[in-house]
């Protein structure tokens, strides 16, 4: 697993593409659902792109708590898959939406919440993670091939 991160409009879509180009791309931006079935996908290569977005729907849905243990079954489902046949890579773009200004709103504070602990969950189980700032990667962590 691969998540990449940085802020809004700073690259990180040109990045990925440049760097995997035979993939296939699931987006919030484009009103995707959050997938749970990756199984009729023949490509190796899965990117995720805006999962910010599905986390604010689970916000709406679900007490923090929930939300975040929902979140940890998608990224358990999503590393089961990769697993499973390889070499199969699952890529994650997520932005960082506050940049640690607090929301005044509890819906958007709630939010922030729930990106933060996601965004630190997927770090800890992805292979490798790289920040993005306008178009320039920092690999941030990095272990195995990816």
């Amino acid at each position: 697993m691969h998540f990449v991160t940085g802020g809004a409009f700073n690259g990180k879509r040109a990045w990925v593409k440049k760097r995997y180009q035979e993939a296939h791309w699931i987006s919030a931006y484009n009103h995707d659902p959050m997938p749970a079935d990756f199984q009729k996908i023949d490509e190796n290569l899965i990117v995720l792109e805006g999962i910010e977005i599905w986390l604010r729907e689970l916000t709406k849905q679900y007490a923090a708590k929930e939300c975040r243990e929902r979140w940890n079954q998608f990224l358990n489902y999503w590393l089961t898959w990769e697993n499973l046949k390889g070499p199969r890579k699952v890529l994650i773009i997520g932005t960082d939406i506050t940049k640690g200004i607090v929301p005044m709103e509890k819906e958007n504070r709630l939010w922030r919440d729930v990106t933060g602990w996601a965004y630190q969950d997927l770090a800890e189980m992805a292979e490798k993670v790289d920040l993005i700032w306008y178009g320039i990667n920092q690999t941030i962590k990095s272990g195995g091939d990816c």
